[in-house]
């Protein structure tokens, strides 16, 4: 039996991986007003901080032996689950030097060993989910073009659905709620 819903009999589960450095900042912010107003009905959702189950740094370890990676433990074991369990996941990331926050990136780089954990099958089973963004930055959308293609390309490979990025404007603590479009874009943002 698949983990993933089948239409409209199981509810949406949203799991929402804040990676930012700073607790309550502006991308989570955003999201947060994002998930009250635009999520689906009966939507189920999980908030998890990164910065709160830190991960070990990610190890190639493909071409060693047969390439195979061992069953996650851990905080890495909480959020492999967490992913799984969701039909959604949402990236929540201040755009950091043009890209995603260190531990959005190591997230994602755990994507690659946890395909290859036997009989985990991770990829196949992620396909069909849909990965967004939500992300905070000071200065023009042009900067986060690098953050929106890791992401779309991320979810082009895992055979995801592209639900797209919220941006925001914003650097100082609550900054974000004074950006008249990403209030508005964020109404309907998870509606699409």
């Amino acid at each position: 039996m698949s983990d993933q819903p089948s239409g409209a009999e199981a509810p949406r589960r949203f799991l929402f991986l804040d990676a930012s450095a700073r607790t309550d900042g502006n991308s989570a912010r955003l999201a947060r007003l994002a998930a009250e107003s635009s999520l689906p009905a009966g939507a189920e959702q999980r908030w998890l901080r990164l910065a709160e189950y830190p991960l070990p740094p990610f190890r190639d370890e493909r071409h060693d032996g047969d390439g195979t990676y061992a069953e996650p433990t851990g905080h890495a074991k909480t959020l492999l689950d967490a992913t799984l369990a969701a039909t959604d996941v949402v990236l929540v990331a201040p755009l950091y030097w043009y890209t995603l926050p260190t531990d959005a990136k190591l997230y994602l780089d755990h994507w690659s060993g946890w395909m290859r954990v036997p009989g985990l099958d991770f990829r196949a089973r992620m396909g069909g989910r849909t990965l967004w963004g939500v992300t905070a930055l000071s200065g023009t959308d042009d900067n986060a073009e690098p953050l929106i293609g890791a992401l779309r390309l991320s979810a082009e490979y895992m055979a995801m659905h592209w639900g797209g990025v919220l941006l925001g404007n914003g650097s100082r603590p609550g900054d974000v709620l004074r950006d008249e479009r990403a209030l508005i874009a964020a109404k309907s943002f998870f509606a699409g």
